[in-house]
């Protein structure tokens, strides 16, 4: 399970990642919201850098604990989900930061994957906020 820093941790950057994600689409239906998403857009590549890297993490623990799934399925399918959106929008918010650091026959690679995922944006963006509810709603029903 997680500790109680990686529980915050994680709900910061899925209502982050999400806000980021369904970004478009919020400030359409509320614009007041615009000027907060766009301080938040400032450091997009940053929370894409960290939330790749601790999605990577969390699918790491999640593979390593899978007898888990047999008893804790939903909680165990929860982290599933949770590692793989932290990867997928921490990889389209943070590409443009690592791409110095990277070869031109990786730069192609990963601007193609880039290209792919970014549709996958706005759906993300949701599936983040959900999780952060979820993850809200599990906290009550747990402790």
């Amino acid at each position: 399970m997680f500790s109680e820093l990686e529980y915050w941790l994680s709900l910061l950057f899925l209502l982050a990642l999400g806000a980021l994600g369904a970004s478009s689409v919020i400030v359409k239906k509320k614009p007041e919201a615009k000027e907060l998403i766009e301080k938040l857009a400032k450091i997009s590549g940053w929370v894409g850098v960290i939330s790749a890297l601790y999605g990577i993490w969390g699918l790491i623990n999640v593979l390593r604990f899978i007898g888990m799934l047999r008893f804790l399925a939903l909680m165990w399918l929860t982290m599933l989900v949770t590692s793989l959106v932290f990867i997928g929008l921490g990889f389209i918010f943070g590409y443009g930061m690592v791409t110095a650091y990277l070869s031109e026959e990786a730069k192609a690679k990963g601007e193609e994957l880039r290209k792919k995922l970014v549709g996958f944006q706005i759906p993300l963006g949701y599936v983040s906020l959900a999780l952060a509810v979820w993850w809200l709603l599990l906290r009550f029903v747990i402790y």
